[in-house]
């Protein structure tokens, strides 16, 4: 769908409702317990504990109350939404949100509260996330919009972007990253490769946005793209 061509590199913006931090999860201190022990339990660190409590050592004791993840946001869902689209606007798996709600299914309602970490001060998360980073390229990078000439506003896989302005989508070259890929792209955030071009060709992607001043802000860009899956 795409024809006329602009560069961009643009923040990434954290969409949907976003409530008041939720508390970070607390463990009581049993006795025989380390912090080596509880780090382990929970999948953190010792570091980590020490830093979510503000301690000194690695003393603790019995009855003791200890912090075991960090201060949470809080997303409030609204009609439509899919904990895929939600991990994806926040940089975390969709098995990153299960389990820190305790969801056995993807299923989720209207105005239901879910958790997840917050990046400030979450080295775990942050983390976390550059591991699930896959195979990085280096492309050229321009930009594009649903109302470009030529255009219908309809991504090769079907995602209409006219009726759904917020998606974040790149288009590519089929051969070098696969339709249906999860990217995260430097400077624009994670998207899906949902869209091809005639002028499209090799290590160069056309990155959508909704606006076209947005677009049209930027020239012909160098830009880092890693494949997630």
């Amino acid at each position: 769908m795409r024809k006329a061509i602009f560069s961009f590199i643009v923040a990434a913006a954290l969409t949907g409702t976003i409530g008041a931090n939720a508390d970070a999860q607390e463990v009581s201190v049993k006795k025989g317990d380390t912090l080596w022990s509880i780090s382990q339990g929970y999948k953190v660190s010792v570091e980590q504990v020490k830093k979510w409590n503000h301690l000194s050592s690695n003393t603790i004791y019995p009855d003791q109350q200890l912090k075991v993840s960090p201060e949470r946001k809080q997303y409030i869902v609204k009609k439509g939404d899919t904990l895929w689209k939600i991990a994806r606007e926040n940089g975390v798996s969709v098995d990153n949100l299960k389990d820190w709600n305790h969801l056995q299914t993807d299923l989720i309602f209207p105005n239901q509260k879910i958790a997840f970490d917050s990046l400030e001060g979450s080295e775990g998360s942050l983390e976390r996330q550059k591991e699930s980073l896959g195979k990085t390229l280096t492309v050229k990078s321009t930009a594009y919009t649903a109302y470009c000439e030529g255009c219908s506003g309809v991504t090769k896989t079907g995602v209409n972007l006219r009726k759904n302005p917020n998606e974040k989508v790149i288009a590519v070259d089929p051969n070098v990253i696969p339709l249906g890929s999860k990217v995260h792209v430097e400077g624009y955030g994670y998207a899906t490769a949902e869209d091809i071009g005639g002028a499209i060709d090799g290590n160069e992607i056309d990155i959508f946005f909704p606006e076209e001043h947005t677009a049209l802000n930027w020239g012909v860009k160098s830009v880092k793209v890693s494949i997630i899956n």
